[in-house]
């Protein structure tokens, strides 16, 4: 009987790969984070009022763009 390991070994360069794009997607994240952060934040009480923001969902708004729900 002949048997056929698919299994793959996961060795240390995987897991540095690994890791390494984890960084990367934070990173990214992080920057969409900060950059609406930044642009709610120049907008004045009477521009956010239009868009139907109150300034004190500026944060959880800008967590949502950068990580969803």
């Amino acid at each position: 009987m002949a048997y056929v390991n698919t299994s793959r070994a996961v060795g240390l360069a995987d897991r540095i790969a690994a890791i390494a794009g984890s960084f990367r997607k934070a990173m990214a994240q992080r920057a969409i984070y900060r950059q609406t952060m930044r642009e709610l934040n120049a907008l004045s009480a009477k521009e956010l009022a239009d868009l139907g923001i109150h300034h004190s969902a500026i944060r959880s708004l800008a967590h949502e763009a950068a990580y969803g729900k």
